[in-house]
């Protein structure tokens, strides 16, 4: 960019004095804006690299899932059933599981929420079904209706705090009492 101090010119034995390479500020800060946009676009193509990328892999889990929808539907359904849904319903784990005779309370734990579910014993007909989670010095969080197979899931922040829940299917109820404490 800057010639070295100490060259003589080969005329007249002078020395020169430091000359720039001819850029401004303007044309400097112009090359540094053409740079910014080349680290941008080569940013929004790792992106779309990625995207896709991700649709074969999508596929790839659909294939190895299984078909869904009318074929699956129309299989016939297993006591597991139940327990997969409430296991999908609440992330983390299983901390205590109450049975009652129509039914069972599960609770889980992860990070620092409190999360549970009814579980119906033997899904079918609507009826009434209730969940409930209360942490210590806070309110209780409740789903209740007519459902099918499960209530809830009913989810409560829970960090060093105690839990009470309860859940019911029909006329038969459980509850754990002050647990996770």
């Amino acid at each position: 960019m800057f010639e070295e101090a100490g060259d003589v010119d080969g005329m007249d034995g002078r020395a020169r004095p430091l000359r720039s390479s001819g850029r401004t500020g303007r044309a400097v800060r112009a090359l540094e804006a053409v740079r910014a946009v080349r680290a941008l676009q080569a940013v929004r193509a790792v992106r779309a690299a990625r995207r896709l990328l991700a649709l074969p892999l999508l596929g790839a889990l659909v294939l190895a899932l299984g078909p869904t929808g009318p074929a699956q539907a129309a299989a016939p359904t297993t006591k597991a059933a139940p327990a997969t849904s409430a296991a999908s319903a609440c992330s983390g784990r299983l901390v205590k599981t109450v049975k009652f005779s129509t039914g069972s309370l599960r609770v889980y734990k992860s990070g620092a929420y409190a999360c549970a579910v009814t579980v119906a014993k033997k899904p079918g007909a609507r009826r009434a079904m209730r969940v409930s989670v209360q942490p210590r010095g806070g309110r209780a969080v409740v789903d209740s209706g007519k459902f099918t197979t499960l209530a809830g899931p009913v989810r409560v922040h829970a960090l060093n705090r105690c839990v009470r829940t309860s859940g019911s299917v029909g006329n038969s109820s459980g509850s754990t009492g002050w647990i996770m404490c």
